[in-house]
């Protein structure tokens, strides 16, 4: 499989008492296929699978799958502490007639690089579909290195990464060392970087109320090879990504930004809390001010 374009982490609605809003992930996913994104992430970190039991995270799968009815790809996080239940995931993925795998480092057992590459190799045997892998030792506290790398290159559907490091000292190690690992953006205020190094995808969460914007990107940038014009987008995005990471209210303001494209995303789950009235008025501004200098850019109407 090749990963081309914007991919979106789906968020999961919720109602007030945090049970699924089935009509609100309905509008979401058509929302998005509409607009044009290239794929839906389902169990992603935007979509708070740590907070969902394993039923309803495989109950997503088989909506979610149902919802797009063959009209883009779905990816299927696997998420999890320990590698059974990764596996467990990946199969039911499998199942749910999932087209590929994200594969992250199990969070908190700090695993070598040896040892995160035998934990995906497990889902991969598991479920022999291709694999993005999921580098972000921000959360995770360690990375993919050299080492889990190198053993993962032995399994051809080991075919992209999404590198959310932030190190430009690793975007450049990937670009050059590992052309056979297809690079995939996974920090976003690094997007036009991501996209000079030859990636030719985008995991973004913030495609989910502004899908628009973040295909722009991609187009001029991967598409076109218009820097130019991908340094105004990407000038213009900026202030909206500052807003998304500041705070930890990432999950908040991604929900929010759908509500106001009239999709009722709902609260987060706890522990997190919903946005108060100034972190709302901060990100609606912000927002506004986007579009309106991206029309102008694109020439369209605000």
């Amino acid at each position: 499989m090749r990963f081309e374009g914007i991919y979106t982490p789906l968020v999961t609605p919720y109602h007030a008492d945090f049970s699924l809003n089935e009509a609100a992930l309905a509008e979401t996913v058509d929302h998005l296929i509409g607009a044009g994104v290239h794929g839906l992430i389902v169990a992603g970190t935007t979509g708070e699978y740590y907070a969902q039991s394993p039923e309803e995270r495989i109950e997503m799968m088989t909506r979610v799958r149902d919802l797009i009815a063959g009209r883009a790809p779905m990816i299927v996080g696997t998420g999890a502490m320990r590698t059974e239940d990764s596996v467990m995931y990946a199969e039911a993925a499998v199942k749910a007639g999932a087209d590929a795998l994200l594969v992250a480092t199990p969070p908190y057992a700090y695993p070598t690089g040896r040892e995160i590459a035998l934990h995906a190799l497990a889902i991969d045997r598991a479920a022999n579909l291709p694999i993005m892998l999921y580098n972000y030792p921000g959360r995770m506290s360690v990375n993919m290195d050299e080492d889990c790398l190198d053993r993962l290159g032995r399994s051809p559907n080991f075919c992209a990464i999404k590198e959310s490091s932030g190190d430009p000292n690793r975007l450049h190690m990937l670009a050059r060392d590992y052309p056979h690992i297809a690079l995939s953006c996974g920090m976003d205020d690094q997007a036009l970087e991501f996209f000079a190094w030859g990636a030719r995808s985008w995991v973004c969460a913030g495609s989910n109320f502004a899908p628009e914007a973040h295909i722009a990107l991609y187009r001029a940038c991967a598409l076109d090879g218009d820097f130019t014009r991908g340094r105004a987008i990407m000038s213009a995005m900026l202030p909206l990504m500052r807003v998304l990471e500041q705070g930890g209210k990432f999950i908040q303001c991604i929900k929010h930004g759908l509500t106001m494209r009239g999709i009722d995303a709902g609260p987060p789950r706890k522990p997190l809390q919903p946005l108060n009235k100034d972190d709302k008025r901060e990100l609606e501004e912000v927002i506004r001010t986007m579009t309106r200098t991206l029309a102008a850019i694109e020439g369209a109407p605000a």
